[in-house]
């Protein structure tokens, strides 16, 4: 079996044996889900060659586990990815500059698996997983992730830096909640980071809680957050066309499709170009991890 191993390495690192669309196996995660290890764990206090060993004990065990010798490694991880380095990561700083792909390779080789690493941006690879998934791989496929950082995902895979979460889409000078340290960012409204300084006493969840409990202040922020994306993807629409936008990740759950569209309409006009529309996708960690290992598979 032409096996390749997929991982996403975010808020946590998942790894799976993938053959075709299918993840083989139980997959592997770190932190385990309700164990103890879990307890504090951040990946982003982790250095970047500890992350590495992380992710090459996983895919061990799995090689291991299902006895399989994968002729590949896709990983999807967060930030601006060219040849196997993460040149920017603005939620994982530590990652800026690191060789990846070869951090990885060296890693992997101390097990005993010489194998080439591809590393993508993770939307990019939940877009491949969903195109791998619902089986439309000649198709273009567009996708928010949206969570800790704001994520623009395409496939097909191309070397185009795509950091939707970083489109201006506001003027407003006071708008500078975005890590990275730009004003008027997308990540600077949406982004979990930004929703904290800006409420400071209010965690994300709680802001949407608010405003459907009828809090003015929330209510008002809930629509600037929807503006914001429909603004996002008005670019998109004006840039490469109008067309399906999934919308993933653990902050979908906040989006309200009739009141997006409707700012969405309201920004794209010309007749040739409406017609987008927005589907939810189901959390499924299986989705990056195919993707990735899709991605791979095509390099």
């Amino acid at each position: 079996m032409n096996h390749v191993v997929g991982v996403r390495a975010g808020e946590d690192i998942t790894v799976g044996l993938v053959d075709g669309a299918k993840v083989r196996g139980p997959m592997r995660m770190f932190p385990e889900p309700g164990g103890a290890q879990g307890i504090g764990f951040e990946i982003q206090s982790m250095p970047m060659d500890a992350v590495a060993e992380t992710v090459a004990n996983l895919i061990n065990d799995v090689c291991l586990e299902q006895n399989a010798a994968p002729s590949r490694v896709g990983i999807g991880f967060p930030g601006v990815i060219r040849g196997g380095v993460v040149e920017e990561s603005p939620n994982l700083r530590q990652a800026k500059g690191a060789n990846l792909s070869e951090l990885l390779q060296s890693a992997l080789r101390g097990h005993g698996l010489d194998l080439p690493v591809f590393v993508y941006n993770d939307a990019d690879a939940m877009a491949a997983g969903i195109a791998a998934t619902r089986q439309q791989l000649e198709r273009l496929i567009r996708v928010w992730t949206l969570g800790q950082g704001i994520g623009f995902g395409r496939y097909p895979h191309t070397e185009d830096i795509l950091e939707g979460g970083h489109i201006v889409v506001s003027l407003d000078p006071r708008e500078a909640y975005c890590g990275c340290g730009g004003r008027g960012h997308l990540e600077g409204i949406m982004g979990h980071r930004a929703m904290r300084l800006r409420f400071l006493d209010l965690e994300p969840e709680e802001v949407f809680a608010n405003a459907a409990a009828g809090d003015a202040r929330c209510a008002e922020f809930e629509h600037l957050w929807h503006r914001a994306l429909a603004a996002g993807t008005a670019t998109a629409v004006h840039m490469q066309g109008p067309g399906k936008f999934f919308i993933s990740g653990p902050d979908a759950r906040f989006v309200k499709i009739n009141l997006l569209s409707q700012y969405l309409h309201e920004m794209v006009t010309m007749s040739p170009l409406q017609g987008s529309v927005f589907e939810i996708v189901p959390p499924d960690p299986q989705l990056p991890v195919i993707g990735a290992a899709v991605n791979a598979s095509r390099q």
